[in-house]
């Protein structure tokens, strides 16, 4: 009889989690639109998407005025929606990108612009990124409408454009053109996914910093000459002796103010002897930072600058000395570290005055979000009814979302998704990306009540 009610039990908590079939139709509905559009970032745009989005909206009986496409050019426009309150408190932002990384039929078991479910998953490209979130703030926006919700503040959705690169980043062209469309109290945003081992939720991560993106061009020149007349100074040469000793350096770990509070929430999860290491890590032991920053890729990111070299061009025919040949090195920095100190610190490394290291772009750190109480109760609080035991971890993202934009901006901006996925299979960016079927239907929950909450 007590298995009986233990199994009637779990069962419950499980329906709890799931949206009621139709929801998951509506989710669903718009999901497969979203992926189905091609909305790369260099081969296509995002204008299809946001239109198809604006009709939904429109027919969904969404006031024309509170849905705006804009942007610049005339294929990478963002998408506006607001869902009016009662106006007793500031606006929240609901932010998701539309625009994906490439992607080619060739390199996929599968057609990434359509959605597959296979095997307890969603494939497709922008599956995790970010096209999931986009979906789910669209789904639940018509759900508040159909229901008569009334929030105390303004609901903003924003899908923008150009987050994974391009010249036209959405959101700093509406900061920069429609403040007045997206100004609000605070923002949610991706980049807080919760992690799963062997199935199991472990932590609901929750972003309040991250690093910044910074890019340099390693670069030899000489004056190169014919192929049968070979000389010591060779370009591809002398660079690739500037990558393997760059290669072999590692920038020494460290924790910030973010990194030590999640290593102590973590540690309530981890087993004994990790547990341990991230007890002495948050209290400042630098021979435990060492040791974990090594332990796995993941903690590593966490807890160093990293750069690594991810593009090479060299040469000019296949009968002549190379006279030019470059590397891009893309580094993804320590919010406390500055570009000058990492760019001398790559000059110093590979000590060659012939490899000229070059910053490209327009690197700029952003601030941390302050700890929100009543955003850390309420996902506290879902986190805990949805998935028993399992906690909020505040956390630096180790690559970069558009949430740098907005804090910079003066808009505190927090990643939560709900969304779990197994630590060791995040395929965003990746081949056959992919996210669990339930999992995207229990964000779906999480999402819809986390805004309910944080809105009345």
């Amino acid at each position: 009889m007590r298995k009986f009610s233990a199994f009637l039990c779990a069962a419950a908590i499980q329906a709890a989690t799931l949206p009621s079939p139709a929801d998951q139709k509506l989710a669903h509905d718009i999901y497969k639109q979203l992926i189905e559009i091609n909305t790369s970032v260099t081969t296509s745009g995002s204008t299809v998407a946001a239109q198809a989005v604006a009709d939904r909206m429109k027919a969904e009986g969404f006031p024309t005025s509170d849905i705006v496409v804009a942007g610049a050019p005339a294929n990478k426009m963002n998408v506006v929606i607001r869902y009016h309150g009662t106006g007793q408190k500031k606006p929240l932002l609901l932010l998701a990108h539309l625009d994906v990384v490439e992607a080619k039929r060739s390199d996929w078991s599968l057609d990434p612009f359509t959605l597959t479910e296979k095997d307890g998953y969603f494939y497709g490209r922008g599956t995790i990124d970010d096209k999931a979130q986009a979906a789910l703030w669209i789904a639940n926006l018509i759900r508040y409408k159909r229901e008569g919700f009334k929030p105390a503040r303004d609901l903003i959705v924003a899908l923008t454009t150009d987050e994974e690169g391009g010249p036209y980043n959405g959101v700093d062209w509406l900061i920069k053109n429609r403040r007045d469309l997206i100004d609000a109290e605070y923002a949610l945003n991706e980049g807080g996914w919760g992690d799963m081992v062997n199935g199991k939720p472990v932590a609901n991560n929750l972003q309040v910093s991250e690093k910044y993106v910074l890019t340099f061009r390693l670069e030899v020149k000489n004056k190169g000459g014919h192929s049968s007349l070979p000389v010591p100074d060779n370009a591809i040469y002398r660079l690739a002796e500037a990558l393997t000793k760059w290669s072999k350096f590692k920038f020494p770990a460290q924790t910030n103010e973010v990194t030590r509070a999640y290593l102590e929430q973590m540690a309530k999860v981890s087993p004994p002897a990790t547990a341990a290491l991230m007890r002495s890590a948050a209290q400042g032991s630098a021979d435990a930072i060492l040791k974990l920053a090594d332990s796995t890729t993941e903690l590593n990111a966490t807890l160093r600058t990293t750069c690594i070299a991810t593009m090479l061009d060299g040469g000019h025919a296949v009968n002549a000395l190379p006279q030019t040949a470059g590397a891009i090195v893309n580094c993804r920095v320590q919010p406390d570290m500055k570009p000058e100190e990492v760019q001398a610190t790559i000059q110093r490394v590979i000590a060659d005055e012939q490899v000229s290291v070059t910053p490209t772009g327009n690197p700029n750190a952003g601030p941390s979000s302050p700890m929100r109480p009543d955003l850390i109760r309420e996902a506290g609080r879902l986190t805990d009814t949805m998935w028993p035991g399992v906690p909020v971890v505040p956390m630096m993202v180790m690559g970069a979302t558009d949430g740098r934009m907005l804090r910079v901006a003066g808009i505190p901006t927090y990643g939560i998704q709900g969304v779990f996925i197994e630590r060791d299979d995040f395929r965003a960016h990746g081949r056959d990306e992919r996210l669990g079927i339930q999992q995207f239907y229990e964000a779906e929950t999480f999402l819809y009540e986390l805004v309910k909450a944080l809105a009345r």
